[in-house]
């Protein structure tokens, strides 16, 4: 049992597996990636039965010759196929006659031995036709890079030298095994690890090669942390060779001296694997050397959209230069936006440091060269590369303040609809960091977002102030519409006084009026003052709030009258309940002729209190009910009315916990119906049967 070639073609057994599985969920039927999913998966089993044959022994030669055989032929079918016509027809066809001729031997020569005639030596016939399959595999990998034009050069390096990798070292182990008569055992039991080093490389191949229709994804950190445990794996055995070679020179104090050279070892490794700028410095390297792309713009884009939509920071500035940082690795940022006026750039926000204590200036003119070429050319400007060379930005003159400082590195325009609304300066990011296009073109990307975001910040923020504003108005409006009652109240006095003002009973009422009106207005005076609060809600007699407002709206035809009934207790601010039972008296008063009737009617439904006006006027269709009457500022009195009454009443009754219910018939009348919850202390009462009030 040989353990070193146990593990070393089992791991190369399910390198292979795991690439083979990544190929065929990541395949789209095109014949060069099915060719390469068969050679992936005849690797895998090859290097298993090589991992069985070194814990056993007992793989007989000619198992290994036909494993071999077909391994090799699997991987010059691949090359054949994605050289295509670059390879010359008579490369390929030697290929596939090579592929045939080592099958058929591997059917022809056991029964030569069966029949007593002489042959090769198995091992020789091995280590030939391992020979053959690796000199033609390299003459095709050859053809393939000398005939791709430079573009696909880029793409097919990696499958190059990964494959290359594998015949490579097959040729070496088989003219090994010609000059020496015998298979080396160390070189066969390394080669298991060759073949999953070689692994990766043809995994990014695939990736980057669409047309062999595999979508393979490699994950950036899968590829870095792979290759931090091989590097670590690789480090600690060159560390445990080092430490038996002083062992074995070290004498007697030799053990003492593997302990203290291994233990030192350790701790230089756990010095370098916490250095951040060697993590940056390797996965710059990655990126730059595996990868098409700088970035891995999935994970980038999802964090960048959640430190954006964060509430860690109250500022979304402070957030939005954050989110882009994050992103280079730069160690904080600043945000210029224009102001209202569009004639000047005011410093915003900064990250993590605070604007204030940066010293900038306290405005940027629009009319300044910064910004005039940020808003023309939308370029990013290397504030390095402008003072290497000026001119290629146009000579254009920077604030000093930009300058003069060494780390100000980044200058990147927030474009909206094409439009300059500010721009973001980052400090330089640790090295290695060079600005690339793939850099610019997402600067430019997220500046764009990083406006629109702002701006819909700021429209949100106008949004709350127009509604706020919006709620002044109604106050306003509700504060029209009752001095306007008011004032008719008052108005019709005037009217009446030269034919009344010697009865002393209009005088009396119309004092009442008068001073009702004055309570009316004081109330309302103390409200804008906040002297009073119109919502503290306070038991109360709907009934007697009832006839407080039949008593109010008797001076004038037709006059309401008021059903009997016992009281009915709800919870309301008393003084704003009746004056929306006066509007609704008033509205049914409006809409009936002096001939017609107004009832009112106060009574028990369930668990609620029930308010009925009814009157025998005009009446609405259900459309003017569904989609004009309880609509604000929509008025069927002309320039009399304020169109706000019917909507006021809703939304108080609603703010109570009740509702209102209108039914009417054109011609015939309407019955306004409004209901609220009862006072608590007054729902365990059993009302008797004619102070029921139904629908």
């Amino acid at each position: 049992m040989n353990g070193f070639g146990i593990v070393s073609y089992g791991v190369a057994a399910l390198s292979f597996l795991v690439l083979t599985v990544l190929l065929i969920t990541a395949w789209r039927g095109r014949q060069q990636g099915a060719h390469l999913i068969v050679a992936s998966a005849v690797t895998a089993l090859w290097a298993a039965l090589l991992a069985i044959q070194s814990y056993t022994g007992n793989v007989p030669v000619l198992g290994i010759y036909l494993a071999e055989a077909i391994r090799g032929g699997a991987w010059l079918l691949t090359l054949v196929a994605v050289a295509g016509v670059a390879a010359p027809p008579a490369l390929a066809t030697a290929a596939r006659a090579l592929c045939v001729v080592l099958l058929g031997a591997a059917v022809i020569f056991p029964l030569l031995e069966h029949f007593n005639i002489a042959v090769i030596n198995p091992t020789l016939l091995l280590s030939r036709a391992g020979l053959a399959l690796s000199l033609l595999a390299l003459i095709l990998l050859e053809q393939i890079y000398r005939n791709s034009s430079q573009v696909a050069r880029r793409s097919l390096k990696y499958f190059i030298i990964g494959v290359g990798t594998l015949f490579a070292y097959d040729l070496f182990l088989y003219s090994q095994t010609e000059l020496l008569r015998a298979v080396s055992v160390d070189a066969w039991t390394s080669r298991g690890i060759l073949n999953a080093f070689a692994m990766p490389l043809i995994a990014i191949a695939a990736r980057r090669n669409p047309e062999w229709s595999l979508d393979v994804f490699v994950s950036r950190q899968i590829v870095f942390y792979t290759t931090t445990v091989l590097v670590i794996g690789s480090y600690l055995t060159v560390m445990a060779l080092g430490g038996f070679y002083v062992r074995e020179i070290g004498g007697g104090w030799g053990n003492v001296g593997q302990i203290v050279f291994f233990a030192g070892a350790v701790v230089v490794l756990a010095s370098l694997m916490t250095s951040a700028s060697l993590r940056r410095h390797a996965l710059v390297f990655l990126s730059k050397h595996f990868y098409r792309n700088k970035y891995d713009y999935r994970i980038e884009w999802l964090r960048f959209i959640g430190t954006l939509s964060s509430t860690d920071e109250k500022d979304a500035g402070r957030t939005a230069v954050r989110a882009m940082t994050q992103i280079f690795s730069s160690p904080g940022g600043l945000l210029f936006l224009r102001d209202e006026t569009g004639k000047k750039f005011l410093p915003y926000a900064a990250w993590p440091m605070s604007i204030d204590s940066l010293g900038l200036p306290a405005s940027i003119s629009a009319d300044d060269d910064l910004p005039q070429f940020l808003a023309s050319k939308q370029w990013i400007i290397d504030t390095d590369e402008f003072r290497r060379a000026p001119d290629f930005y146009g000579n254009i003159a920077l604030p000093q303040w930009l300058l003069d400082h060494p780390h100000l590195r980044i200058v990147s325009p927030m474009l909206q609809l094409d439009s300059l609304v500010g721009f973001v300066v980052l400090y330089d990011p640790p090295p290695p960091f060079e600005l690339t296009y793939e850099d610019r073109d997402l600067l430019k990307t997220l500046g764009r977002h990083v406006a629109t975001h702002i701006a819909q910040q700021d429209a949100d923020r106008r949004l709350a102030e127009s509604r706020q504003f919006e709620a002044y108005n109604r106050l306003t409006a509700f504060m029209m519409h009752d001095l306007k009652n008011s004032v008719a109240q008052l108005n019709l006095i005037v009217a009446n006084a030269p034919r009344h003002k010697n009865n002393p009973e209009f005088i009396d009422d119309a004092i009442a009026t008068i001073a009702n009106t004055a309570e009316r207005m004081t109330k309302l005076i103390e409200q804008l003052r906040g002297a009073t609060s119109a919502d503290r809600n306070v038991p109360a007699d709907l009934r007697e709030l009832a006839q407080q407002a039949v008593a109010r709206c008797s001076h004038r035809d037709p006059k309401p009258q008021l059903q009997p009934g016992p009281p009915v207790r709800v919870m309301a601010n008393a003084e704003r309940l009746a004056v929306v039972i006066e509007h609704i008296i008033r509205n049914a008063q409006d809409a009936t002729g002096e001939t017609g009737t107004v009832s009112v009617s106060v009574g028990r439904n369930g668990a609620d209190a029930r308010l009925v006006v009814e009157d025998t006027g005009a009446g609405m269709n259900a459309d003017f009910i569904r989609n004009r009457l309880f609509r604000p500022f929509d008025s069927t009195k002309g320039s009399k009315g304020m169109g706000i009454g019917a909507y006021q009443v809703r939304e108080y009754i609603r703010l109570l916990g009740g509702d209102v219910d209108v039914q009417s018939t054109p011609g015939e009348g309407t019955r306004f119906s409004v209901s609220l919850p009862l006072c608590q202390e007054q729902e365990a009462k059993v009302a008797p049967p004619d102070a029921v009030v139904t629908r």
